[in-house]
């Protein structure tokens, strides 16, 4: 009976990558291979897994372990891990680059997980495509990919070709990913069943801290941004904006959307939104009082606002994620 080619899936070891991501998936992929076996009947794992290192300055990559050494297969997706340490220099990233790209072009599926994003950013492959990384690092990888379309909202970003995912944990659900591409949704299931780990479908906005953008060096702006801070967002209404920035309303929404990237409706709902997150985890008051004192007359329209923002409802996130010892008596 004739076997299925074996799938090899490659893991980039640039310097300061993070080790417990890369054995991580390491074993993530071993498990997903012995169960596939054992469900097909076989001997040997259909995944296999390698590690590739630039050993010598100025050479390409090589593998410097193989999970099968004496087995080979087809190299179907390399993964670029994340780092504990800053994300990756434009010149520390020039041996891999190209070596990223020929192998991309020749078919190989291309991931990254958290700060990994930044050196998958420096092969030009993310030009005018969606995108992920960890959410710290949003204003630092536009800065240096404005080309990207950049989405810190999302955790994982399937773009069939290239998959990103934010943060630094976020390698489990990279790696359930390919297991459901190249061994179907069961043996995904099953692998996350084994470790314990819950299948893809999160999102990285259900961790997320609104961060706004204070550097963008409009002082009339950033004015306005302050004052919306120490005030809660309560009142915005265009001309008090305007006022405040000491501009006329045009020239001001013009002006404030340049400089954050958002609406002034978008930034301040996310103003509001985040001060009701912290309520949600610390306090116990009803959800109605907590739309109330965050700016929303209406607590229909504060759930929607909160549930389109974070992805889940005022009530699952506080199922999620109140810190109190008495969760389960708290008023929804």
């Amino acid at each position: 009976m004739n076997q299925k080619p074996l799938i090899q899936i490659g893991l980039v070891l640039y310097p300061d990558v993070q080790q417990a991501a890369v054995l991580g998936l390491t074993d993530l992929f071993a498990v997903a291979g012995k169960i596939a076996a054992s469900h097909l009947g076989q001997t040997e794992s259909p995944l296999l897994v390698s590690h590739w290192r630039c050993e010598v300055p100025g050479a390409l990559p090589v593998p410097v372990f193989e999970s099968a050494p004496n087995v080979s297969g087809t190299l179907a997706a390399l993964i670029v891990p994340p780092t504990l340490s800053k994300p990756i220099t434009a010149q520390g990233a020039q041996p891999f680059t190209g070596w990223l790209k020929a192998h991309h072009a020749h078919g190989v599926i291309i991931g990254s997980v958290c700060a990994g994003a930044f050196l998958l950013g420096e092969t030009g492959l993310l030009a005018q495509r969606p995108a992920t990384t960890h959410w710290t690092y949003v204003e630092q990888f536009r800065n240096r990919f404005p080309q990207v379309r950049l989405d810190s909202d999302r955790l994982i970003i399937d773009d069939g070709d290239i998959i990103t995912v934010g943060g630094m944990m976020a390698w489990t659900d990279l790696g359930l990913r390919l297991v459901d591409r190249f061994l179907g949704p069961t043996m995904m299931i099953k692998t996350a069943q084994m470790l314990l780990i819950d299948p893809p479908g999160r999102e990285q906005r259900h961790y997320s801290v609104f961060s706004p953008l204070l550097t963008h060096g409009d002082s009339a702006v950033l004015k306005v941004q302050h004052w919306l801070q120490a005030s809660g967002a309560r009142d915005i209404a265009l001309s008090t904006l305007a006022a405040q920035a000491q501009l006329e309303e045009r020239t001001f929404l013009r002006r404030f959307q340049k400089a954050t990237g958002m609406t002034t409706t978008e930034y301040c709902q996310r103003l509001r939104v985040g001060k009701a997150r912290e309520l949600l985890q610390f306090s116990t008051l009803s959800i109605e009082r907590i739309a109330w004192d965050v700016g929303y007359s209406d607590p229909g329209a504060f759930r929607k606002v909160f549930t389109q923002i974070i992805g889940l409802s005022p009530s699952e996130y506080r199922r999620k994620f109140h810190a109190g010892p008495t969760q389960s008596a708290l008023p929804v």
